[in-house]
């Protein structure tokens, strides 16, 4: 397979459809936000040593591409048969953000980022989270996206910080506040 086509250079892009799009579309501008979000989620799991952790991260990256290909459907809705985003991949995520924010100490104020290699990858994938559901959120306003899409992904972003607190609450760094 030939990794260049040369069909971009015009600054436009194919939808599963086959529509013809301008790389800034939304749609591409929220799946291309996702795709970052994967790759540092990617480095993200690259330092994570928790098992547990990295099997939930292993959980969420498939579900990122499935996100991604629905967004990038367009009108083939046939796309929607195979790949999902279900109350159940939401409640998944809530569980996991309710198991590790039982253990942390009450949030009372603003935490800023850094003093933990893992903690600050996580919060880097946090915001690209937020961008992603801004992206995801107008999208919506131009065409419906399934209401678990918008879930997943606002829940995800809270799943982010409440790693970034937890990993560094296990290796007994302090917080900074704000």
């Amino acid at each position: 397979m030939k990794i260049y086509t040369k069909k971009g250079d015009s600054g436009h892009t194919s939808l599963i459809d086959g529509q013809i799009v301008n790389k800034h579309n939304l749609s591409v501008d929220a799946y291309g936000t996702l795709d970052e979000l994967n790759s540092f989620l990617g480095l993200l799991k690259d330092y994570i040593k928790d098992e547990t952790i990295k099997d939930i991260l292993n959980n969420i990256q498939p579900k990122l591409f499935s996100i991604g290909s629905i967004l990038a459907s367009g009108k083939n809705q046939d796309i929607l048969d195979k790949v999902k985003i279900e109350k159940k991949d939401v409640e998944y995520i809530e569980s996991h953000i309710d198991s590790m924010n039982y253990e942390l100490p009450d949030l009372k104020n603003f935490i800023i980022p850094g003093g933990h290699k893992i903690s600050s990858y996580s919060h880097v994938c946090r915001s690209i989270c937020r961008r992603a559901e801004r992206r995801i959120s107008e999208l919506n306003n131009e065409q419906s996206v399934d209401p678990n899409i918008l879930s997943y992904i606002n829940r995800l972003s809270d799943f982010f910080f409440v790693l970034s607190r937890y990993v560094m609450y296990k290796d007994k760094i302090e917080e900074s506040r704000w």
